[in-house]
């Protein structure tokens, strides 16, 4: 079964997805840091990462756990120094099918220019199911080891590597700065034989291998360490002072050179065919390894290729983990629990009978929404041969991708004679005010608005997230207390905390779990953040669609909160416009299929928009707004309602006289274009559209999807058709791509 695309979700699959991942995380977390008895592989723990940014690409109005956005791993604990890592240890995006990994190749090759027949090799090798482990070495000595961390900062466990076997304490032949990376496992018989030695002594069984590699290397006493029998792979590397080869397979013979142990199963694979005959050869072997490996691991052997081909904000884009098949198991589905998300999303989730379901404990899985449940995907397509899910149900669950749970199938001949179909609410569970549907959404939603306490407290939560204002001792838990309590209704209220209840009678020092010194290090959190960040305080607003990408391009656009404010206010006629005539645009979708004729969409959408006539200079604001590279009419029209709410408005109102807003860092000056906005049109011959955006913008460059006044360069291959023409009239210098590429100095 595969990981569905985000994009084909609809709202209310996804919004169960983020708080199944939060409290997932949030759980591994706890177990990882303070139990030191992880219940996830290191893998399926990113992997509940890698699934939330893919979730926020397609839903950025979700973005609701903003603290996992450019996270990897997990923070350092405070029984370790920390040691930044020189070079990010980043992350692996995922494929589950063997398509899935001809559209990863299929996506290189549209990247880079190469024709289908071009060749283009991989390397192939286990992804083992361990813990991260970067080594340091300085002129041929390991002078200190990291685990990954969240991927910037991890973990100092140097003396820890030291005692184990495959790690060498010096090297013959290295570069004078090298950062082996690789993984820390433990073998299925080691771990057998160290569980036996604790039964009879009374120490900790471990659950997996995977868990005792990880509890051993992260202990305090090195002798613990020691004792335990942990084992090393080399694949990777991090900061080098020279090269150490040309591919990719050169450079793990190199590893092996130098005295490292390298998996034996990895291969240099010439074609898409090669690398998967390799991985379906793996699978067949998996249960004979000795070690667990969840997948394999394809890289693009040509280093030159993928320096060109570069970094997501947490992957490479030039490897991919094929995971494994995801595992199956039967639950007694117990009830059905209705959540509200910050927008007001009614998302049922099933309350199970815990499983085991690949080697992690499940009470919990995605019901998506009332379609779902009765047997209807978001199409209104039947599903699971039309079963409808009912509390009572034996059902079969699998965690997509290994990470999220769901409901594959129902055994009807097992379902309880009392069973009965399931009445999706109408209510709100959390306010009572009536929960509605709106013609061509899958989602039931409470109309309470701000009476609602679960969206207040969504809201909230978002707003003290880590990508938006992270307030140091102010996190998710806390903020619901003090909401419950009645200190903080909105974000305003948390810049007069201290005065309100730093003194008197009612003092947070007072309360239970706090003190003087946690209450004066948050009134001090607080009054470091009303210096904010443009993009922080814009994504911290919790405005529908506005995720933190978003926020951060409409903040390097604008450059200033009264900039912004100002366009929205002057673009409100405009949206309102846009807003009308996807309404008559709906209406006329509906009217023709009723008639049984085609829709007439541009001629209606159009004559809605004639009918308010819109000003020259909302219009213009609007076409502005809508230029920003990656927002479109939804970002921009979500923008102008929330600025158009007189309460949201009222409340923004409130937040910001609290605050400085600090503008985004001025583009470097160093390059000829520095701080203009570029526009790319019609087919470039020398370079892919996704590699001259990413190029311009190295160069301090905004690049925009639409051309406006505000455009300062048009590069038009062949093919450039209305944008060239819009150019035209507007004056904007237009250049084909070897002139714009002799201006960046790229010829």
């Amino acid at each position: 079964m595969t990981e569905q695309d985000p994009r084909s979700l609809t709202e209310a699959e996804a919004r169960v997805e983020f708080q199944d991942l939060d409290a997932k995380i949030a759980a591994a977390d706890l177990a990882y840091h303070q139990e030191d008895a992880p219940d996830l592989s290191d893998a399926d723990y990113d992997r509940l990462k890698r699934r939330y940014l893919a979730l926020l690409d397609a839903f950025p109005e979700f973005a609701e756990i903003g603290a996992r956005v450019d996270t990897v791993g997990a923070p350092a604990a405070s029984g370790f120094g920390k040691i930044p890592h020189a070079v990010r240890m980043m992350s692996l995006g995922n494929a589950f099918e063997d398509q899935d990994v001809e559209d990863f190749a299929s996506g290189l090759r549209r990247y880079l220019g190469l024709a289908a027949d071009a060749p283009l090799a991989f390397t192939a090798e286990p992804k083992i199911d361990g813990l991260s482990l970067s080594l340091r070495y300085e002129q041929g000595k390991l002078v200190q080891a990291a685990t990954r961390g969240d991927g910037a900062v991890g973990e100092n466990v140097t003396e820890n590597a030291r005692t184990i076997v495959d790690i060498p304490h010096e090297l013959t032949g290295a570069p004078e700065v090298l950062e082996v990376r690789g993984e820390v496992y433990m073998s299925h018989a080691d771990f057998e034989a160290l569980n036996a030695r604790h039964a009879e002594t009374g120490g900790k069984i471990f659950a997996n291998p995977r868990n005792a590699a990880a509890g051993s290397l992260r202990q305090l006493d090195a002798e613990i360490t020691r004792a335990r029998p942990l084992r090393f792979f080399a694949y990777s590397w991090g900061e080098l002072s020279e090269p150490l080869a040309a591919t990719q397979i050169e450079v793990i013979r190199r590893f092996e050179a130098l005295g490292f142990q390298t998996n034996p199963l990895t291969r240099l694979c010439e074609t898409i065919d090669e690398v998967l005959a390799h991985y379906h050869s793996i699978e067949a072997q998996r249960a004979d390894l000795g070690y667990d490996i969840d997948g394999v691991v394809y890289k693009v052997n040509d280093l030159s290729l993928q320096e060109r081909l570069g970094f997501r904000s947490t992957t490479p884009r030039w490897a991919i983990a094929h995971k494994f098949p995801a595992e199956l198991a039967w639950t007694h589905l117990e009830g059905i629990d209705i959540q509200v998300g910050r927008t007001g999303a009614l998302s049922p989730v099933a309350r199970l009978h815990p499983v085991t379901v690949g080697g992690v404990v499940v009470s919990n899985a995605t019901l998506h929404n009332e379609d779902y449940i009765a047997g209807l995907d978001s199409k209104g397509e039947v599903i699971r041969g039309g079963k409808d899910i009912r509390i009572g149900d034996w059902v079969q669950i699998y965690r997509a991708g290994d990470v999220i749970p769901k409901v594959a199938d129902v055994d009807i001949d097992r379902r309880p004679a009392q069973a009965v179909p399931y009445a999706f609410p109408t209510t709100c569970p959390r306010c009572g005010s009536p929960a509605v549907r709106e013609e061509g959404d899958a989602v039931r939603r409470c109309s309470g608005g701000l009476i609602c306490p679960a969206q207040a407290v969504e809201k909230l939560r978002h707003f003290v997230s880590r990508s938006a204002f992270d307030i140091e001792g102010l996190g998710a838990k806390q903020v619901e207390q003090f909401h419950s309590d009645g200190w903080v209704k909105e974000p305003a209220d948390i810049f007069e905390l201290k005065a309100r209840y730093g003194s008197g009678l009612q003092q947070l020092k007072n309360r239970e779990g706090w003190g003087d010194k946690s209450a004066s290090a948050l009134f001090q959190a607080i009054e470091d953040k009303r210096n904010i960040e443009l993009g922080r305080l814009i994504f911290g607003l919790g405005i529908r669609h506005v995720g933190e990408v978003a926020a951060k391009d409409l903040a390097l656009h604008f450059l200033s909160w009264e900039t912004l404010v100002q366009a929205a206010d002057l673009a409100r006629p405009a949206a309102v416009a846009h807003r009308a005539a996807d309404e008559a645009e709906l209406a006329e979708r509906h009217a023709a299929q009723t008639e049984g004729r085609r829709a007439r969409i541009s001629d209606v959408r159009a004559a809605a928009i004639a009918a308010l006539d819109v000003p020259a200079e909302a219009q213009a604001a609007w076409d502005d707004l809508i230029s920003v590279d990656g927002l479109g009419p939804s970002v921009a029209l979500s923008l102008s309602d929330a600025f158009a709410n007189a309460e949201e408005r009222a409340a923004f109102d409130r937040l910001v006289a609290h605050l400085t807003v600090i503008a985004p860092e001025a583009p470097s000056e160093d390059s000829p274009v520095a701080g203009k906005t570029v526009v790319f049109t019609g087919s470039l011959e020398k370079m892919t559209r996704a590699e001259a955006k990413a190029r311009a913008e190295a160069l301090g460059a905004k690049v925009a999807g639409s051309v406006s006044k505000k455009t300062d360069i048009l590069v038009a291959g062949p093919g450039a058709g209305s944008k060239a023409t819009k150019a035209a009239e507007l004056g904007v210098l237009t250049m084909d791509e070897d002139q714009w590429l002799a201006l960046i100095g790229q010829a």
